[in-house]
């Protein structure tokens, strides 16, 4: 009997990638758009940038063949407060450890080494808007399966060209 095989993971950042930031009045004259709370979310979150909070990424992000993950300073609020905007189901969330000496200061994102770990050589994508090069070397470096660090440009957050890279990315790795 052979066991199955899981799916890749996908390390989900909110800011950023499903909640956009930083955009120039030039990049966007009529600024962000939002997107109605429905009434059952009202009072779930003040935050006003959640209104920027696409629900149609919510389809494209579940059709994915990915086991998602939330990778954000949001942890169990994504699932409160982005998950029913997006439609997603309860996701698992990273639980962030506290900053250690041993982290190398302005070279590798502070995510990097628990997303490694949490993954535990499993395959997986992470789209971030602070993922470098250094991530990138890091992971390559240090993680026995394949991976995708996919940085997120955070002024337009998820475009169809990232779902588009993610989703040959995991038909490459084959099967699962």
């Amino acid at each position: 009997m052979t066991s199955p095989v899981l799916p890749p993971l996908l390390f989900l950042d909110v800011d950023g990638p499903l909640i956009p930031f930083g955009a120039t009045p030039e990049q966007l004259p009529d600024g962000y758009p939002t997107y109605r709370t429905p009434p059952e979310l009202r009072g779930v979150s003040a935050n006003p940038l959640l209104a920027r909070i696409d629900p149609a990424l919510g389809p494209l992000l579940a059709a994915l063949p990915y086991e998602l993950v939330w990778a954000t300073t949001w942890m169990a609020d994504a699932n409160e407060c982005v998950a029913p905007r997006l439609g997603l189901p309860q996701l698992p969330v990273v639980d962030w450890p506290d900053p250690s000496d041993d982290d190398e200061f302005g070279a590798l994102h502070w995510k990097t080494r628990p997303l490694l770990a949490w993954a535990a050589d499993r395959p997986f994508a992470w789209v971030d808007d602070e993922i470098t090069d250094a991530d990138r070397a890091w992971a390559t470096a240090h993680h026995r399966g394949p991976s995708l660090l996919r940085r997120i440009d955070p002024s337009f957050g998820l475009l169809p060209d990232d779902f588009t890279a993610l989703t040959a990315w995991a038909a490459a790795l084959g099967p699962h």
